[in-house]
């Protein structure tokens, strides 16, 4: 037996997030499906980032045990002649038995894109949130500044959280604009349910003019989610990477 982590990347705009579950199909149910019709025996894949409904990744991670005697690395080539092409798996290793990477120390980056054009652009649709009136992008980095460091995020996590701690600690948010394309970028130690979708939200209401950039500070010491802004569209979140601190292999 051996234990093997993938990093697999997504266009989730056609699933029901990562979970496995009974309404509709999911990353977690493509991979174990096609995992036990190539290996021949029953795969059950274990998560890092459960992403929600038409969130996209770059680089979730996994982990799967397995009898097979294919080389760990070899099976992300294999696996991805099977895979539909909105998934596919960037890599795959062998690591230790037991790791799982939800319980590892990590920095996960998420990105979030919003297209500030006139008109909708279709070319987009699938990966940016569409806002008309115009933003103003240094109101939403000196309002995104207050993120940054250790508090209670409570006022960005959306009902139905199972999370018994609501302190996360944010390393960096930065707010850029290319053309009519601004990216919220956001790394940290772990996030809550919709907490980078509520940020975006937010951060978007303080570009638009409605509230002040200083409000952010007030928004986070209230721990009151009605404090803050609406909950972004899912289309526009990519969860860009997930670093591991000090793993035990080589990663």
């Amino acid at each position: 037996m051996k234990r093997v982590m993938l990093k697999v990347a997504y266009d989730g705009t056609d699933y029901c997030g990562w979970q496995r579950q009974n309404n509709g199909i999911t990353i977690q149910q493509v991979l174990e499906d096609e995992l036990s019709r190539m290996l021949k025996e029953e795969i059950q894949v274990l998560g890092c980032s459960r992403t929600d409904a038409g969130v996209h990744s770059m680089g979730n991670l996994c982990v799967f045990d397995t009898e097979t005697k294919v080389p760990a690395d070899k099976i992300s080539y294999a696996l991805n002649q099977r895979l539909p092409e909105d998934v596919s798996v960037m890599e795959s290793l062998e690591v230790p038995a037991g790791f799982h990477p939800r319980k590892w120390d990590s920095i996960k980056t998420y990105e979030y894109t919003i297209y500030n054009g006139r008109m909708r652009n279709p070319i987009y649709r699938r990966y940016t949130c569409f806002h008309y009136g115009r933003l103003d992008v240094e109101a939403m980095q000196a309002a995104a500044g207050y993120l940054v460091g250790e508090h209670d995020f409570a006022s960005f996590c959306s009902a139905g959280s199972t999370a018994e701690n609501t302190f996360r600690t944010i390393y960096s948010c930065t707010v850029m604009k290319e053309d009519d394309l601004i990216r919220i970028r956001i790394s940290g130690s772990g996030f809550l349910y919709n907490m980078v979708r509520i940020i975006a939200g937010t951060l978007m209401k303080i570009g638009g003019g409605q509230w002040k950039p200083d409000r952010m500070r007030r928004i986070i010491a209230a721990c009151d989610r009605q404090e803050a802004g609406p909950t972004a569209p899912p289309e526009g979140l990519c969860l860009m990477e997930i670093e591991l601190e000090d793993p035990p292999f080589e990663y």
